[in-house]
């Protein structure tokens, strides 16, 4: 059966190639969503590595955090643009989950986030994710939750106001707007816990300090931040 399954795959990729998610080449045997060159050449941060790394000075004073890193660098018109891109509209679940197990592959190497306890994701709005059809930053946290052996649960965070894109803000401006607009579903779940809060992409940091602030008003509650790409 497999056999068939191999042959039949093979005969309709010469119809309907899968193509690299970054680069946008043909994918060869044994490759799967990202080309081996890809892989071998994004610019992988290595920010678990380094305390003081460029998205903890992001988010220092305002979010008191065990660790804060992120994946990749983030320019445009680069593969990580394309990547991101492709799973954010392009329905690419695929790239977020490939992308997640292989930071979190990378994140077993960091003491600092052997004591977490949860996965938590930065949720879109009711009326965005069925537009949508999924949170991006879900298919991410799945990853990491499959690498790193730590429950992901998609409702511990809720967002309960649909806010304007935060693309032409400035960063008050961009706090202003995330203000409380989360909240913790149920932070008996949380009490004591050490939660790792994930976004695909750092920025300014508002959406993140926003929710990061709305985890920690729970007893206990240490927060950790991971996200896929990184940019200043």
């Amino acid at each position: 059966m497999n056999v068939v399954y191999e042959y039949v795959k093979d005969f309709c990729s010469l119809f309907f190639p899968e193509l690299c998610a970054g680069c946008h080449t043909d994918l060869v045997k044994n490759e799967h969503v990202i080309c081996t060159g890809c892989l071998y050449n994004l610019p992988y941060t290595d920010f678990h590595l380094d305390s003081g790394n460029l998205a903890a000075k992001q988010l220092y004073g305002r979010v008191p955090f065990v660790s804060c890193s992120s994946f990749l660098n983030f320019t445009k018109g680069s593969k990580v643009q394309n990547l991101m891109h492709a799973l954010k509209y392009k329905n690419r679940q695929d790239v977020g989950l490939k992308l997640g197990e292989m930071y979190g592959r990378a994140l077993l190497k960091s003491d600092s986030l052997k004591s977490a306890d949860l996965i938590a994701s930065v949720p879109l709005h009711l009326g965005k994710l069925r537009k949508r059809g999924y949170n991006q930053s879900d298919c991410f946290a799945e990853g990491l939750s499959n690498s790193l052996q730590i429950t992901f649960d998609k409702t511990l965070l809720i967002r309960k106001v649909n806010t304007d894109t935060q693309t032409h803000k400035s960063r008050f401006e961009r706090f202003e707007n995330m203000k409380e607009i989360f909240a913790v579903k149920e932070p008996q779940k949380i009490l004591g816990k050490h939660i790792i809060l994930v976004d695909d992409v750092l920025t300014t940091g508002a959406t993140l300090e926003a929710c990061a602030l709305e985890l920690l008003k729970t007893s206990g509650v240490k927060v950790s931040i991971a996200t896929i790409a990184y940019t200043n």
